[in-house]
Order: structure tokens, then sequence, then C-alpha cells
């Protein structure tokens, strides 16, 4: 059998070895500024999910996974390499000094992948748990999160208990979005889950990630941490995305500056810096339309209507477009979110402002510029900016002992995305793809893209 972690480490030496040498430089240069930081991460070993608390001084890698379908999808899978293969590397050269890899350097590395990951720089995955559990139309459970009244859900509160796999579904895109063997540990994983959607989630990847782990022969069970919502469900009132969300709506200076962030106009005050649930439990951000009022400078109060609403479709089939369902509209008053109790008035923060709570130092995007919006990225670096100039969010290193940077970015080269070798489709599950080999034989790119002061 070929040795697929040798042929992708090779490949990712040869082609991207420009972002192992920003990463070690980005990370020495920042040793001994973030000594007091505590981060808390988990993972599941053995099928149970195990915390793990880091107390010293690391230096963090985001990548990702979605909680919008249970199953493990090939671009997840190549995030999923790319982050170990540059964390690895980077650790290895950190500790040994940057020079040109050598023969040694590259069996030294190796076995290096075979183990769990350890040194100084930690990758771990950021998941967010306020997207719809079927956003993208690839969910196999996707009727009964219909049926259930969950589908405008946050999945951070999708409960399992009425979720099934949906045997249409499965018939529909057996081989290029979900593979049978892949529907049965979904099936058998739901007797398992104590009802949270979330650790079902979770815990098929971490078994799917375990075999994976046997073929390329490197370990990719790296570390996850969930946000916003699993975070402002155990901090007190005085935590840190609490003093995000309060300093964001504190009043229209506050919200205009955040607005500016996102190249937002503050014409219609549309836009709500955190997204309020229903009492119903409907929480998606695509569903909900708001309106902010204010007085003098003041913010009144935002008003709040869920609608039905398409959310997308999956690559295979454009007209298969997966949907919130939902009705409901409500007020919130202004000091609800000025002086912030998630406990009281539940709600999703923008991306843009619950990353700064991540302990991430540099960051790892999928196939932005093809796949995924550089909007995003913008308004993610110019939320940190915002900060740093103490106009956004204030007193964050003062009371949190934050210093908020733009973080390293790095990205899944778009001419080297990996795709389902037959249907060309990203969001194929990784069980559809009976060719792994074809996806090692692509090798692995990453980019550096360069953070704008």
């Amino acid at each position: 059998m070929e040795d697929y972690c040798r042929l992708l480490l090779e490949d990712f030496l040869k082609t991207s070895f420009s972002t192992v040498k920003v990463l070690v430089e980005g990370a020495t240069a920042l040793k001994g500024q973030n000594s007091n930081r505590k981060v808390t991460l988990f993972r599941y070993v053995d099928g149970k999910k195990v915390s793990f608390p880091f107390s010293d001084e690391r230096f963090y890698l985001r990548g990702s996974v979605e909680y919008t379908n249970p199953q493990l999808t090939v671009e997840e899978v190549q995030g999923l390499i790319g982050a170990r293969l540059l964390e690895t590397c980077a650790n290895y050269y950190y500790e040994q000094g940057l020079r040109q890899p050598e023969g040694g350097d590259v069996s030294a590395l190796a076995e290096l992948l075979k183990k769990p990951t350890k040194g100084y720089i930690v990758p771990f995955l950021l998941n967010t748990d306020d997207v719809e559990a079927d956003r993208y139309s690839m969910n196999p459970l996707k009727q009964s999160i219909v049926d259930s009244g969950q589908s405008a859900f946050p999945a951070a509160t999708v409960k399992t208990d009425e979720l099934k796999i949906d045997e249409a579904y499965v018939k529909k895109y057996d081989g290029s979005m979900i593979s049978k063997k892949e529907a049965e540990l979904i099936t058998e994983s739901l007797g398992d889950s104590n009802g949270s959607y979330l650790d079902l989630v979770d815990s098929i990847k971490y078994t799917q990630l375990k075999e994976l782990s046997e073929f390329f022969g490197m370990d990719l069970a790296l570390y996850t941490l969930r946000m916003p919502i699993s975070t402002l469900k155990i901090e007190n009132k005085d935590g840190l995305l609490h003093h995000i969300i309060r300093e964001s709506n504190r009043d229209y200076a506050s919200i205009e500056e955040a607005y500016t962030c996102m190249g937002r106009s503050m014409k219609n005050r549309t836009t709500l810096l955190t997204i309020p649930h229903s009492k119903k439990g409907y929480g998606s951000k695509r569903a909900a339309r708001g309106k902010l009022h204010f007085e003098n400078g003041k913010l009144i109060d935002a008003t709040v209507k869920y609608k039905t609403t398409p959310l997308y479709p999956n690559a295979m089939d454009p007209e298969d477009v997966a949907v919130a369902v939902c009705e409901d509209d409500f007020t919130v008053p202004g000091e609800k979110l000025a002086d912030y109790s998630f406990a009281e008035t539940p709600s999703s923060p923008q991306f843009f402002l619950y990353s700064i709570g991540s302990p991430e130092d540099a960051t790892l995007w999928h196939g932005i510029g093809a796949f995924a919006a550089p909007q995003l990225l913008q308004s993610y670096r110019a939320g940190r900016v915002a900060c740093r100039e103490g106009k956004l969010i204030k007193n964050l290193s003062e009371k949190y002992g934050i210093k908020v940077d733009v973080p390293l970015q790095f990205n899944l080269s778009p001419e080297g995305i990996w795709s389902h070798p037959i249907h060309r489709n990203i969001d194929a599950s990784i069980g559809s793809v009976e060719d792994l080999p074809d996806l090692a034989h692509r090798g692995m790119r990453l980019e550096y893209l360069p953070t704008l002061k």
C-alpha cells in the first residue's frame, strides 16, 4: 500500500513551504504575549467527549468543520489534513530552526504526523453552533429536521429525539453526498446522542476521523471549540462574549462602528449585531428580519421578525434548496442588548464579533475566493483592527487579558481544492468517495493571505 502521509507531506513541503515559514515567524513573534490566556478545548476519545484545558502559553491555529451535516465532507477532510500538515511542520521547524526541508526532516515529520498533535502551536476546530442543522441541503436527517419543527433552530438547541434518516435523500444522493455505511453510522449514533444534536455530529465525525487517520497515516483527531451559543450558555454576565455583545450594542455610535466593519450603512439599520432567538426556538440568521430604533443616540429597541426562508442548495441539485420554516415577530427592548444577559435574551451574535472571543492566532479558511465569501474575511479583519484601535470593543486587554490582533490568514488554495473524483462536488461525504487515493494524489496546497493592516 502507498504511503499517503508521505505523499501529501512531500507535496505540501514542495508547494506550500512558504506558509510554514510564515507560521513559524508569526508564532515566534507572538511568544510571551499571551501568557495568561486559559483555553479549554475538547475531543472525543473512544466515543467519549473529553476536555483538555490549556493554561500554559500556546499559539492557536483555527480550522473548522460544520454542524450543518453529521457526515464529514471532502472539503472538511482536506481542511483537517491541511491544518495538521501546517501545524506539524511549523512546530518542527519552530523547534529545529527554519531551513529548507531535507530527507531526514521528511521522515521525522511523517513520524510526528502519526501521533496526536503536540507542541507550542495547537490546531483546533472552531465549530459554529449558531447555524441551521440543514443549511446547505446536505443533511441526511433533513426531512425529520423540518417535520420536528427545528429547521430554523440554531444547531446548538436542536434535539435528536425525533430525528431519523431521510430515506429519499439517501436514495437520491447515494455515492455523491452520502453512503449507505454513513447512513447506518448516523442511525446507530442517534441512539447514543442523549438528545444533543451537537454531540451527535461531533461523535460521528470523530468516529469517521479514526478510520481516516489510519488511511492517511496521520492523527486527524484535532481539538474542538464550540461557539458562540455553547460558550454564551456557560459564561456569566461578565464573560467575554457577553462583554462583546454589550459593547457593540451600547448606543448609536458603537453600532455604527460595527456597521462600518461590515461595510454597511446606518440608513436602514436592518442588520442586528446579535439575532435574538424567538420564544418558539427560532434562531436562523437568514430567516430573521430586524430593525433597530434609536432616540437621541440611545438604542430604544430591536424589532425581530422570523419568516420561512429558503437557505442554500447542495452542489448536486441546484433545485434542492434547504428551508428554514418559521413565523414569529417580537420586540426586544434596547437595554436587553446594551446590558446583555444570554440567560434572559438568548441570541446569536454576528461571526465577526464572536470570533474575537476565539483564541485563534492563525486561521485556515477553505477556498476563499472560490467557494468562501471574501466579505466575511473583510468584516473579520476590520472588526479586529477596530478593536485594536480602541474603537469597537473597549477594555479587551485590561479586562480579559486579550491582545486583539488580526490572526495570520491561510487558505486552501482554490486551484487545489479537493472534490468528489466522479461528481466533482466539494460537499460530497467522505464515505461516498470510493477512490480515496485519488484525493491523496491531488496533493495539498495552502496559501498565505497577507493581512491588510
